[in-house]
């Protein structure tokens, strides 16, 4: 039983109740079995703290948030990030501050999706979104330009061709660092401590342990086991 038993416990894995994982067909109809798109085309919900594709915000007046400081391209330990900032034209400023980024570029060939752009970003400007799924077909797609990267007139994020968005994806970007305030302040847990963004206002401060806490006990079933949704829950707020 020495060979057949380890593969038994590879064979125990497979059937349809350990799968783990929701069919989909990122967008294109699977064509093998007679199924519709929509039915094949499901994503499991993220994790709010995932980390994605990045946006350049607005403030809720329409003006950049970005002020062209590159602390976030001098933190980056990929060096995936290229910031050059230039003087605001008195008469018609491009964000609140003296000078903004007048070129932002971030080379999705070498991001890490670490997020620690966003936690020295001292304006809120670089948040990250839950898009993950975003491939290219040459180099220079992969080179995100400011004209990707800042979101548009109504604070929405730009959709290039070559991703593939859901509802809901633009929502809590980069929740992690909205759990507490800089230096990690217990006191600051669930506090706005942040300026409202074009299109969404003041996004609400990350659930505290303890509703956390609630939250995943209200979804443990009478038999003991807890659903999936609450066991992410729980492992990304621990």
């Amino acid at each position: 039983m020495g060979y057949l038993g380890g593969f038994l416990v590879t064979f125990r894995q497979h059937g349809r109740k350990n799968r783990v994982t929701t069919q989909y067909s990122g967008g294109r109809l699977f064509k093998r079995k007679k199924r519709s798109a929509s039915a094949m085309d499901v994503k499991v919900e993220k994790p709010e703290r995932l980390h994605g594709r990045h946006v350049l915000n607005r403030y809720e007046d329409g003006m950049e948030k970005c002020i062209g400081c590159e602390l976030c391209a001098a933190v980056c330990p990929a060096k995936c990030i290229h910031v050059r900032g230039a003087d605001n034209d008195p008469d018609n400023p491009t964000s609140p501050g003296e000078r903004f980024g007048w070129i932002y570029e971030i080379n999705y060939l070498r991001c890490i999706h670490c997020d620690l752009c966003v936690e020295a970003c001292p304006t809120e400007a670089i948040t990250e979104t839950k898009l993950f799924e975003f491939s290219f077909t040459n180099r220079k797609d992969a080179i995100y330009t400011k004209n990707e990267l800042l979101v548009g007139d109504d604070g929405k994020p730009r959709h290039m061709p070559w991703e593939d968005w859901r509802p809901g994806e633009d929502q809590h970007t980069s929740a992690w660092m909205r759990a507490t305030a800089s230096a990690g302040d217990a006191s600051f847990v669930g506090v706005v401590s942040w300026a409202g963004e074009r299109g969404y206002g003041v996004r609400a401060a990350e659930a505290t342990q303890a509703e956390a806490d609630s939250s995943a006990d209200a979804s443990i079933t009478s038999d003991g086991t807890t659903s999936s949704s609450a066991q992410t829950k729980s492992s990304v707020t621990h």
